[in-house]
Parts: structure tokens; sequence; C-alpha cells
């Protein structure tokens, strides 16, 4: 696949994905919002592709949105009916939340390899990633309140429930930025690394590790969480009971039974 915005590199069972703006600090412009969401559903369709990496090319991960497409909004929205403009602008901000839940939606975990500026938009995308590791020069904010709007694509509704609601509040009323050990103790994000390199290297790491288990498995697994984080535990057990009840019985758990038992790597089909 071919993308403007983006770079997608097929490593065995691993896409490795980057934001491909680096003139731009990797600024999101309407261009990269579309492809974002069609890059994950293509990893989502392709069977072989059992995990995904994102990361970013040049110095930054993501800075936020492009502020060039933040001030072209008013003539994409314009209409003589108040009421219609308003419209066009709700659907505009429900496809971009649409593109951030993407990575959620996407069946395959996604690992998001964080350098440089995460802000604004960027952060947005990087939680909705199944979790992030960071090199030693990140830094994360909400920038949204520092241009006189609330955060809409997702980071008030995804950020909470990572560290906790006080972190949360601070940083989303505040618009202070914060680095990435802050970000480790915070758990905002699983590891820092000493660079770039280093990060995106544990990252693919990473991948490549859950890409060596059942592919069923590990689907499932990352269905359940996403579940359990938006249901009760009542409703979250039933939902793993029904889900085994049509998952349980494959072959993935034959081949990782055989594998345990020969001690021997287990091979499971995409």
């Amino acid at each position: 696949m071919q993308w403007q915005t983006f770079s997608v590199e097929q490593q065995d069972k691993v896409a490795l994905v980057r934001f491909n703006r680096a003139d731009k600090a990797n600024a999101l412009n309407q261009a990269m919002w579309l492809e974002l969401q069609a890059v994950m559903e293509w990893a989502d369709a392709e069977p072989t592709v059992r995990a995904v990496v994102l990361a970013g090319q040049g110095r930054h991960f993501c800075s936020g949105i492009d502020l060039a497409m933040l001030m072209g909004i008013q003539s994409v929205i314009a209409d003589d009916c108040e009421g219609r403009k308003r419209e066009k602008l709700r659907r505009l901000i429900l496809q971009l939340q649409d593109t951030v839940s993407s990575l959620e939606n996407c069946r395959k975990p996604v690992v998001a390899a964080i350098h440089g500026a995460c802000l604004g938009g960027g952060l947005d995308i990087a939680l909705a990633a199944d979790f992030r590791f960071a090199a030693a020069d990140a830094v994360f904010g909400v920038r949204e309140v520092d241009i006189g709007m609330v955060a809409d694509v997702g980071t008030l509704q995804r950020l909470p429930g990572v560290v906790g609601q006080g972190v949360a509040r601070e940083m989303a009323l505040t618009g202070r930025d914060v680095g990435a050990e802050e970000a480790l103790a915070i758990r905002l994000v699983n590891r820092v690394l000493p660079d770039a390199d280093s990060v995106l290297a544990a990252a693919l790491e990473s991948a490549r590790l859950m890409a060596s288990k059942s592919p069923l498995a590990v689907r499932g697994s990352k269905e359940m969480l996403n579940y359990a984080r938006d249901h009760s535990v009542a409703d979250s057990l039933n939902h793993v009971a029904t889900w085994n009840a049509a998952m349980l019985l494959s072959e993935d758990i034959q081949q990782a039974g055989m594998a345990m038992m020969t001690r021997q790597a287990a091979s499971f089909r995409d």
C-alpha cells in the first residue's frame, strides 16, 4: 500500500507505521487524518499483520493538529444556514474521533513508540493505542486549552482511565508539559528508553512477542480488555463467557498445548 503521509513497512507479522511529515513535526493535516484510519483498517483486515507499531519520522512522534487545517475549518463548514453549518462541524468532529478510535477498533494490538513531541492530537492518538513506550526526550501535553478549545477527539475520555482523574484534570486544565520520567511515574507510558532508536526497537520487540502468540487469543484479549473498561464486571464476565463459548475450541489451543508438552515453539495460522 502507498500512503502520502505515512510510511508503512511490514516486518514479518508486524506492521511498522510511521507518521511521515517530519518537516512539519508530523502535524496532523487533513490527509493524515484520513490516511491514519485507512492504515489502521488495512492492518485490521490484513491477515498477515498480527501487531502494529506506530512511530514518527524525524524529531517527533506527532505535534498535534496542523494549525493550517484548524484555521481552515470555517471554509469547510461554510453554509448560509447556521444550523447546517453547526451540523457540518459536528460531523467533522465525529470523523476525527473515528480516526483516533481506529487504533482501538483495530483487532490487532497497537504499540505507540513515542519520541519528541506527543502533543494535542498526537496524545489523542497515542492514548488510543494499547500501550505506549517513550524515549527519554518525549514530551506529552494536552495543548487544546492553550488554543482556546476543549479537546474533543479522545484525550478527555481516555486519559483519566490511564493516569487517574486528578492527573488527567491537571494536564487538561493547565496544558503543561509532562516529560518522559513523569509520564512513566503516572503510568502514561510503560517504559522509558534512552532515545528514539531504542524506543522503536523495544516497541518492535514487544510487537513481535505478541505476534508470536495465538492470533485468536490476542485479538480476543484486546476485545475483552476494551469491553471491560467500559462495562461492569458482571457484564464483562458474561461477555467473555460468550466469547470463549464461540472461540475457545480452536486449533490454536491445540497447537499451544502441544507446544507446551513438546517444549517447542507453537506455530499458528494467521
